[in-house]
């Protein structure tokens, strides 16, 4: 599955898109300058328990990377993920 993003006015969702039916995302926002929150993420029961939530949160430090930014955790889920592995502490605020 394809992980798209779409970003528009400091505001961004990485998502998968089936048939035109969104089955997850992960919404992401400019919190201060160098800064982005994730905010949210969230995946439909068909995709529960096939890692799709990991993969929506390592597309994100992907996006961080690349542009130098350092995330800022406020979904639950996104912050344990961040949290737990040691590979993506470079990008935690």
């Amino acid at each position: 599955m394809k992980i798209q993003h779409e970003n528009e006015d400091k505001r961004g969702t990485f998502f998968i898109d089936e048939n035109g039916e969104r089955l997850a995302e992960l919404t992401h926002f400019e919190s201060a300058p160098g800064e982005m929150t994730i905010d949210h993420t969230e995946v439909s029961p068909k995709l529960r328990g096939e890692g799709i939530g990991e993969d929506l949160v390592a597309e994100a430090v992907k996006f961080a990377r690349k542009d130098e930014l350092k995330i800022v955790p406020t979904c639950s889920y996104a912050k344990k993920i961040l949290e737990e592995a040691a590979e993506y502490k470079d990008v935690l605020a």
